[in-house]
């Protein structure tokens, strides 16, 4: 038994009194489905979007989507996208239809959309309606396209990767056809948008399942980023590794905490690794360098994806400083936390810990009990509020030209070498002991 909110409900209510059908459809019905609650309701009507803004004439609108047939409603301090029954047209970009058709048939409009599961709605008198046994293909946990998938993909290139998405964040598994369709599709992804892109890739590497499905269609994700081809199926040769580089890759991702700087800099950490490698004597291969080298190819992924800022600048960070062998000492992990932050240094600790997890598990267990260390010792220096920046530091500038140190350069390397005594454990943070210094 599922139940819409109040709030839905009555928009649906609302609607049919004024002589119009209205349903809820797409994911809400999908999650309602899976007992799982929903983030956001769709409502689909027979009703033009003129006549739905004569329905909700006395609430507030957003009219932005109207050439598509949405109109956002603003109910109960909730927005509710309200759109018109439709048969898309052609998509001569792979992108966007050249023309929407409006319908008054819910049928017309559910056999337009992705994927089975998808293409369900929810009457709260009527119940579900199900043209594509989407109900059955989401009790089985499979991901089928409506219809014949590459119709369905040539309507919409994201499609292929929303199909990635979908499985990695609620574990489908994808139906054979549906499969080969997006594969055989995936060079049809480049027209698509960057920002397109990168929102489906983010919200897909986050899924909880994502290591199976970037195991199981590396394909399409190197069509996205092409600097991960040369990692498939790249032997790292070296007793600390198990696995290629791009099946060590897939399980670091799943094994970080699931936010987006954290997932990019675990997919991307160790994609320079093939341009980087070299044989000793012995014959075992090394990758001297990799992390520099991976973090200039990121950059190059996470510009061309138009990433946002903050985003990039933290997966970069991440990727350059992810092989520290950090010794666990207050002096090393006291220079870490000054250098990083806070936010970074636990970041950095995660990823550590998944990347040797994704090794040769025989080096794992020495290799965690000292990122173990370093992570409590950067707990307790905290908790201690111990020194670990200019602004922490006893003294300031005044102090200083106080002092006589004279402004400028030299007053600003001074506060830096006062600092590396704090930190090195070499000198108190207290005012007298900082000017005895000087």
């Amino acid at each position: 038994m599922i139940a819409l909110p109040p709030f839905v409900a009555d928009a649906i209510k609302r609607i049919e009194t004024a002589g119009f059908e209205a349903v809820a459809v797409g994911g809400c019905v999908r999650d309602m489905l899976a007992g799982k609650t929903p983030h956001d309701y769709d409502i689909a009507t027979s009703a033009t979007p003129d006549e739905i803004c004569a329905v909700f004439s006395g609430e507030r609108l957003i009219e932005t989507g109207l050439q598509h047939g949405t109109v956002t409603v603003l109910l109960s301090g909730e927005p509710l996208e309200i759109t018109t029954y439709r048969q898309d047209g052609a998509y001569s970009d792979g992108r966007h239809p050249d023309e929407v058709v409006f319908s008054r048939n819910l049928s017309d409009d559910l056999s337009r959309r992705d994927f089975t599961v998808n293409a369900m709605a929810f009457h709260p008198t009527r119940g579900v309606t199900d043209l594509f046994s989407g109900q059955a293909d989401l009790k089985a946990g499979v991901l089928r396209a409506v219809g014949e998938p590459r119709v369905r993909f040539s309507e919409d290139a994201l499609r292929v990767l929303r199909g990635l998405r979908f499985a990695a964040q609620h574990g489908f598994s994808i139906e054979p056809q549906t499969a080969a369709a997006m594969r055989a599709m995936r060079d049809t992804l480049s027209p698509v948008s960057a920002e397109r892109i990168y929102a489906e890739m983010t919200a897909f590497l986050c899924g909880k399942d994502v290591t199976r499905v970037l195991l199981t269609f590396p394909e399409i994700v190197c069509a996205v980023v092409p600097e991960l081809k040369d990692t498939v199926g790249f032997s790292q040769n070296n007793r600390h590794h198990i696995h290629t580089v791009y099946t060590h890759i897939a399980r670091v991702v799943g094994n970080v905490p699931a936010t987006p700087a954290l997932r990019w800099a675990a997919l991307l950490h160790d994609c320079g690794k093939p341009a980087c490698a070299t044989v000793d004597a012995a014959g075992e291969s090394h990758f001297t360098g990799h992390p520099q080298e991976s973090a200039q190819r990121a950059e190059a992924v996470l510009s061309r994806l138009r990433a946002d800022n903050r985003t990039k600048a933290a997966a970069l960070e991440l990727i350059e400083l992810h092989d520290l062998r950090t010794p666990p000492t207050e002096k090393a992990v006291k220079r870490l936390l000054s250098k990083v932050g806070e936010t970074r240094f636990f970041e950095l600790c995660d990823l550590a810990t998944a990347d040797r997890k994704a090794q040769n598990p025989a080096f794992f267990a020495p290799s965690k009990a000292r990122e173990d260390a370093v992570r409590d010792l950067g707990k307790k220096l905290l908790s201690e509020q111990s020194c670990l920046s200019l602004a922490e530091l006893a003294v300031s500038g005044d102090d200083l030209l106080s002092a006589g140190i004279p402004a400028g350069k030299e007053l600003g390397d001074t506060l830096r070498r006062l600092l590396d005594l704090v930190l090195d454990g070499e000198c108190e943070n207290t005012k007298e002991e900082l000017l005895k210094h000087i």
